[in-house]
Formats: C-alpha cells, sequence, structure tokens
C-alpha cells in the first residue's frame, strides 16, 4: 500500500515572532518578495521595520490586489524576478497566502498568517479565482512551504471570529481523517503538483497523520472555550497558543495527510444558497461536521460532545445558524447533489453515498441541532 505524508520544513509558533522573520529571509539570501494586504503590512509594520533592520534584508513590496487569479501571479512572478527576490512571502489572510504559494511554486516560500481562521497556511495547494471572484482551480505543489510563522501576539488582536472559524474548520479534521482511514481512501498528499501537471501519484495517509488528527480534536475538547476567553481579551495564554496550533498545524496535516470526507462536501454544497455567504468557511464547515456524524449514525454522545463545544464557542448547529432560515426541497436536493459531484471528498466515507441519503443527514442534522440549542437555552 503507498502512503504519503506531507507538511512544512519549518513551523515556528511564538509571541512577536514576526522579529525573527529577517533570519529566515536572510537564508534565502537577503531580499523577499512581500504578498500581502495594505491592511495586514499596516498592523505589522513596526516589527517588519525592526526585522528588515536588524537583519540586514529587504521587503520587496507587491501591491498585491487581494485575489488570488492567474493573472496576479504572473504579475507577481515578474516582480520578484525582476527585484531578484531570493524568496516569497506570504503575510495575512487566506488570499494572500495562496497567492505566495502560486507565485513560489514550492520553493522558497515563507508563511506568515495574521489570523487562525483556516488550516491553509501548512499546506501545498492554493485555490485559484478568477478576476471576478469565480473559483477557477485548484493548484498542488511539490512541497509544503519551507516556513510557516506565526506570531500568536498578533493573531490575539485579531477578531475573535476569526479564532472560532478556525475551530469549526479543525472541527472536522479528525472525524474526517476517521472515515478516510475506514474507507482506504486517498489523500491530498498524493495528489498531482503544479497547475495539474504532473503526477505524483495517488496515495493513502499514514497512522502518523491519523494521530496528528486525533490530537486536533482532543486540543479542542481541551482548550478550545478557554481560547475564545482570551482571544476575547486580545490576550496570549498558553490554551491560545495551543488551539493556534491546532487550527493551522495539526489541522492543516490532518487535511492533507489523513484526507477530507462528508464536512467539506457538504461545505461545498452549502455555498450554492446565498444566505451563506456571509459566513466564513470554518462555520459552515462546522455544520457540514455534524451532518457527516448523522450521516454515518456515530453515537448520541459524540453528536453531543460536538454539539456542547459548538455552542460554547459560537459555532454553527442548524441551518438558520448559517442564514438558511428555511430551505425548499429543491434547494436541498441541489446542496445535496453538490455534495455528491464524482470528485467531491464526500465520497471517501466508508460507505456508499446517495444524494436522497445526504440530504436527510442534512435536515436531520438541522433539527438535531435547533432542538439540542433549545433544551439548553431552556
Amino acid at each position: 500500500m503507498r502512503k504519503a505524508f506531507i507538511c512544512p520544513t519549518k513551523y515556528v509558533q511564538g509571541e512577536d515572532e514576526l522579529l525573527n522573520l529577517g533570519y529566515f529571509v536572510k537564508g534565502f539570501s537577503g531580499s523577499a518578495l512581500l504578498i500581502a494586504n495594505k491592511d495586514d503590512v499596516e498592523r505589522v509594520k513596526d516589527k517588519l521595520d525592526i526585522t528588515a533592520k536588524k537583519f540586514e534584508i529587504t521587503f520587496v513590496e507587491s501591491d498585491f490586489i487581494g485575489e488570488c487569479t492567474r493573472g496576479e501571479v504572473a504579475r507577481l512572478q515578474e516582480v520578484a524576478k525582476s527585484n531578484k527576490c531570493a524568496c516569497i512571502i506570504g503575510l495575512g489572510g487566506g488570499k494572500a497566502i495562496d497567492t505566495a504559494k502560486c507565485v513560489a511554486e514550492g520553493e522558497a516560500l515563507i508563511i506568515v498568517p495574521t489570523i487562525a481562521a483556516t488550516d491553509a497556511p501548512t499546506s501545498h495547494s492554493a485555490v485559484l479565482y478568477t478576476s471576478e471572484g469565480a473559483f477557477d482551480d485548484y493548484a498542488y505543489f511539490k512541497q509544503s512551504p519551507s516556513v510557516v510563522l506565526i506570531d500568536v501576539s498578533v493573531i490575539a488582536k485579531a477578531p475573535t471570529r476569526f479564532l472560532v472559524s478556525g475551530m469549526g474548520d479543525a472541527l472536522s479534521t479528525y472525524f474526517e481523517a476517521r472515515a478516510t482511514s475506514k474507507s482506504y481512501s486517498n489523500v491530498n498528499a498524493g495528489l498531482p503538483c503544479g497547475f495539474r501537471e504532473g503526477l505524483c501519484g495517488p496515495a493513502k495517509g499514514t497512522n502518523t497523520a491519523l494521530a496528528l488528527a486525533k490530537a486536533c480534536y482532543e486540543t479542542l475538547m481541551r482548550d478550545g472555550v478557554k481560547a475564545k476567553a482570551a482571544s476575547d481579551c486580545n490576550l496570549v495564554t498558553q490554551a491560545l497558543e495551543n488551539i493556534i496550533e491546532a487550527n493551522i498545524l495539526l489541522s492543516g496535516i490532518g487535511f492533507e495527510s489523513a484526507g477530507l470526507a462528508g464536512a467539506h462536501a457538504i461545505h461545498d454544497g452549502l455555498t450554492i444558497l446565498p444566505g451563506t455567504h456571509k459566513y466564513f468557511h470554518g462555520e459552515k464547515v462546522a455544520f457540514g461536521t455534524i451532518v457527516q456524524l448523522v450521516l454515518e449514525n456515530s453515537p448520541t454522545e459524540e453528536i453531543n460532545e460536538v454539539l456542547d463545544f459548538c455552542l460554547e464557542i459560537g459555532l454553527p448547529v442548524c441551518l438558520s445558524d448559517i442564514g438558511v432560515d428555511s430551505i425548499t426541497n429543491e434547494e436541498l436536493m441541489a446542496v445535496a447533489e453538490k455534495a455528491c459531484i464524482p470528485e467531491e471528498s464526500i465520497h471517501s466515507m466508508p460507505f456508499p453515498i446517495n444524494v436522497k441519503a445526504v440530504a436527510a443527514s442534512i435536515i436531520t442534522a438541522d433539527k438535531i441541532g435547533r432542538d439540542y440549542k433549545q433544551r439548553r437555552d431552556n
């Protein structure tokens, strides 16, 4: 059996860690193209100035447009080439990070997230969009980032909703990994490299990745509520540091090397409903996790533990929590059909999948969530 595991070359997390960014840039010869939104640069400009001076390195401004498109990637590659940049830095949220991955194409890449809202920073994949903001394609590269640098002081000052959304994304990690392991499905770590060019070959997940996915869930259950409280106060605590690691590193390795299954496919289906568009990725994935647990008929105790956690930190547990106050049968079936298209991860579940069963699980999960929330409120 062929297995694959992928992870960043180096992951560093700590308070004021941005002050050490120049050290890593210097290791690539001293100049870097900085891909970031202006607002994100402004938030950390003092630290960037200090590290540039301390390590005698240069940050080349990119004038990033804020969207990961093929045209923007090509433009920035030219900027990097003309300025003889030795490495690429993606600083900020998902768009800047994905653009940096595409510009670097698997070489000399430093990722510096300013929020812990997703597990994208550690991965070797990116999402491309059109200039109008519509989905274009996925891109996969030969390796994960060279360095992932996490300044927990910066993340602690971000709105708590980002951290909670990251916990929603991380919440699915173990359950999807468990399903993928049971079904012996392939994982992203063995996917094609580049813009659909070349082939690394399919591969199954490793026991190591499954253990990390389980550790991700255990960390959420142990420290999630305490981390949210710290974030509400814009303070760094051990619990917050643990959750940042779970959201970014444990979940990132978990989804790529241990597999995705029902929760993310349900998320993808839900995106066709306009009411969901103002909600974050992780918020929708949290409800998708509940749907997956219903779909696989998980024990009531396990579902209740997930529901308690979601309600405690403010994650959705029913459709109205993600902007869907009512849903027609036609809309429901459209969501289920999108979740079940052949290329979706839902087919990593350890049993045959059909649209009718997925639709039934969505409605059942919605009722379970609504009823559970009402009982808690009373």
